[in-house]
Formats: C-alpha cells, sequence, structure tokens
C-alpha cells in the first residue's frame, strides 16, 4: 500500500529535496528538447539558492509529498504565474499537478481577489498537461537563451 499524498506549503531549508526532484523530471522529460545552453539556464533557475531567494522576495512554492519524499511542487510568482509546476515520475497520473494549481490559486486568489488570469511559460513536454488543466496557447512556441516555451494562459 503507498503512502497518502499531503501537499503544504514548502519550509525554509526543503528547497534542495524539492531542487533535485526538479531537476531528476527534467532530465528526463524536458532537457532533451532542449539546447546546452537551456539545459544550464533551466538549472540554474530551478537550484536552491535561487528558489529561496525567489521566495523571500514573494513567490511560494506549496509541494506534494508521500511518506517523506517530493512526489510535485509548485512555485507560483506574483499570485499570477506559474514559474514551476512538477511531479516526480513515480507519482504521475495521480492528479497531484491539478491538487497544486487548485490550491495554489486559492492562495492567488485570497491574495489578489480581483485576479482574471493565470499564466505560465510552459516546456513543449507540459503543453498537453496545461491545457488539461485548462490553460490555452497565448501564441506559438518560442526560444529564450535556448530554453523552449509556448506562453499559456488560464482564465479564471
Amino acid at each position: 500500500m503507498s503512502a497518502a499524498i499531503t501537499c503544504r506549503p514548502m519550509m525554509a531549508g526543503e528547497e534542495t529535496a524539492v531542487c533535485a526532484m526538479i531537476e531528476r523530471c527534467f532530465k528526463t522529460f524536458v532537457a532533451p528538447g532542449y539546447t546546452p545552453e537551456g539545459v544550464r539556464e533551466f538549472l540554474a533557475y530551478a537550484s536552491p539558492e535561487p528558489m529561496a531567494g525567489r521566495v523571500r522576495g514573494g513567490s511560494f512554492v506549496l509541494m506534494a509529498e508521500s511518506g517523506g519524499v517530493v512526489a510535485g511542487m509548485i512555485e507560483m510568482r506574483d499570485h499570477d504565474h506559474v514559474s514551476l509546476l512538477f511531479v516526480d515520475a513515480a507519482f504521475m497520473r495521480r492528479g497531484i499537478s491539478r491538487e497544486l494549481l487548485r490550491w495554489a490559486l486559492g492562495i492567488c486568489r485570497a491574495a489578489r481577489p480581483d485576479l482574471q488570469i493565470v499564466t505560465v511559460n510552459s516546456s513543449p513536454y507540459a503543453v498537453p498537461v496545461y491545457e488539461r488543466l485548462g490553460f490555452h496557447a497565448l501564441s506559438p512556441e518560442q526560444e529564450s537563451n535556448g530554453i523552449r516555451y509556448t506562453p499559456m494562459a488560464l482564465p479564471l
């Protein structure tokens, strides 16, 4: 029997475990479609110290865990932009992304009651995931510093 999955805010000091999960997922699913420059750029962004700095600057991170293992995470910036959303391969297809987004949107709406849209710059791999979550593309795929992404939005 598998352990239950719980969601909670990331605590200071948990960035290393969260970023390790992100890196594993990224290298497996996203990095193969990026240039070496894009891989370096992403991994620099999704590392513990920059993440801790973004949280100190007002972003927030929610995590899903099971039996003490990081199963997934979402980072929100400015209460209207999904910066990162990853679910460990062992926990995919269990509704974790949907639950993390639902919880994050509750926090965003509480902070900004007039919020009408949430955005994300989706990797090519994640576009179908975001579409299932209700997002739609705002423009065709773009590339910046080797990172391929599609700007997407979720109307609220």
